[in-house]
């Protein structure tokens, strides 16, 4: 699926999508476990313009379902008041690779500068015989911006779905 007009304006040209974006805060991202209840984890993430791109070891619990049940959900939220939080939802393709992917070192970078992204990354080449590439391109987007008066549409409609 590709990413849907709303979805690319809202994540390209929202000063807050894009100020959410290009933060330090974690994504949270959500997946559905084999037994159908759902799991949360935090995570860092990259932005490419085009897709979030997530990177994990090969053998860790998300893996075991994100290729069988690739639907998820991420947010990028504050914990400032007025709150502001980014929802995306998509699909997940992973690709599991010999290293960590070119963006991956980017995203280390953004999160503990550039050293500690360095370190980090020879720590991940030396602790992990392989490294995941999970791509999310998004499909819907929701934006939440209590001091603009942006909120989801099914909030602001009533609905909770």
């Amino acid at each position: 699926m590709t990413i849907t007009s709303e979805a690319q304006t809202t994540l390209l040209r929202d000063p807050v999508a894009q100020e959410l974006l290009a933060s330090t805060i974690p994504a949270r991202l959500a997946y559905t476990w084999r037994d159908g209840t759902p799991r949360v984890i935090p995570i860092w993430f990259h932005w490419t313009g085009e897709e979030i791109l997530l990177g994990a070891p090969p053998n860790s619990p998300k893996m075991k379902v994100l290729v069988e049940r690739p639907a998820v959900s991420l947010t990028i939220d504050t914990n400032e008041w007025p709150a502001k939080a980014l929802v995306i939802r998509g699909t997940a393709r992973v690709t599991i690779l010999d290293e960590p992917f070119p963006e991956w070192l980017l995203t280390a970078q953004r999160y503990v500068g550039e050293e500690g992204g360095r370190d980090f990354l020879a720590l991940v080449k030396q602790t992990f015989s392989g490294w995941a590439r999970i791509a999310i391109q998004p499909e819907e987007v929701r934006l939440l911006d209590i001091a603009a008066g942006k909120f989801p549409s099914a909030w602001s409609s009533g609905s909770h779905a």
